[in-house]
């Protein structure tokens, strides 16, 4: 067989364990800062006001107005505070909005990051940021965005709603299926996508039933950081520009909707790789998007765009702006097939 590909690790550091977060303030003076601003959500708040307390005096201060898709105003008003206060280092605690902020920062003033991830998005594994500004999401990759720290601690995801678990879970499953078909997909990127949708399939129904399980909750970060891994890897695909698109476009929920549209991308795109997607059916049984579909209903996920207030309408300008400036696919993306694909999303009907 004849291999021909490039490869490059992630210079990340990787801090996994349970408690781990007692090493943050050492993180911080391992990168020769001592001026940290905590990030988070208003509603992580008071976790992060706990994490701050914890640094003492290597917090200078906390911004906890970290929102979904990372608008760029908000970037403004925290890089009000990065001025404000001199800080040297940010540490981001939270989910994927945090993490954004983080990233947006970073990009802007190339401080360090050390990210504690509350969810499993992953994207604290990735050197890429995604942002929002008049109505459309654009991403861009960039070295200064990849955080420099990243701790894995699952004490800290015990309390993430199993709701949550569940989008959080599948959202992280979605780079791991985008990358078995990447353009620039190499073995070892194919090896850690497939070892991470293992590790949420085996991990994401149990966690259902006993959501306060350290263990699973630590085999759902580690699917997590292997998905988030491989999605800083490699290029991204139609899965990504749908998501992208109606996020940036309409504000759906982030995680919801990757979990919503996954079965049927896979499925869409299943019809011209079938060889490079069948470790997903391997895995989820059965056909690649059938697989899926019936995976993320066992363990209770939403399916349908409509019930995230989206109208038939809106399908229409979400095909147009998904098919006006595509990313790479392996299959070819044209506007009816991509609107019929969101027809099937919208009624969330299982994918053939």
């Amino acid at each position: 067989m004849s291999r021909n590909f490039l490869y490059s690790g992630s210079p990340a550091h990787i801090v996994f364990g349970e408690g781990r977060i007692a090493a943050v303030g050492e993180w911080v003076e391992k990168l020769n800062c001592g001026k940290a601003l905590v990030l988070s959500t208003p509603h992580q708040k008071a976790d992060a006001e706990a994490l701050a307390a914890r640094l003492g005096p290597l917090c200078v201060g906390l911004f906890a107005g970290a929102v979904m898709h990372t608008p760029v105003d908000v970037t403004e008003a925290a890089m009000a505070v990065v001025k404000q206060t001199g800080a040297d280092c940010v540490v981001s605690l939270g989910g994927g909005s945090t993490t954004g902020l983080g990233k947006a920062i970073a990009y802007r003033t190339d401080l360090p990051q050390i990210v504690i991830p509350t969810t499993y998005a992953g994207s604290e594994a990735t050197p890429i940021l995604g942002q929002t500004e008049g109505g459309r999401k654009m991403t861009v990759r960039d070295a200064k965005i990849l955080p420099e720290v990243v701790i894995y601690d699952a004490s800290l995801t015990t309390g993430l709603p199993v709701a949550m678990s569940v989008t959080s879970g599948l959202n992280a499953m979605a780079h791991a299926v985008e990358a078995l078909y990447a353009q620039d997909r190499n073995p070892i990127s194919s090896l850690m996508a497939a070892e991470g949708l293992r590790a949420f399939k085996a991990s994401l129904p149990k966690i259902v039933g006993s959501p306060t399980d350290i263990p699973l909750r630590a085999d759902a970060l580690y699917g997590a950081w292997l998905c988030g891994t491989v999605l800083g890897a490699v290029g991204m695909a139609l899965h990504h520009k749908i998501c992208h698109t109606l996020g940036g476009t309409f504000d759906t929920p982030h995680a919801e909707t990757h979990a919503i549209m996954l079965p049927h991308t896979a499925a869409y795109n299943a019809v011209s790789v079938p060889d490079l997607l069948a470790p997903v059916a391997d895995i989820f049984g059965g056909s690649v998007g059938g697989g899926l579909w019936d995976f993320a209903k066992g363990i209770g996920a939403p399916l349908a765009l409509k019930d995230l207030g989206l109208s038939e309408a809106d399908l229409d300008r979400a095909a147009e702006i998904a098919t006006e400036n595509p990313y790479w696919n392996p299959r070819p993306i044209d506007r009816p097939s991509i609107r019929a694909l969101l027809q099937d999303a919208f009624e969330g009907r299982r994918p053939a």
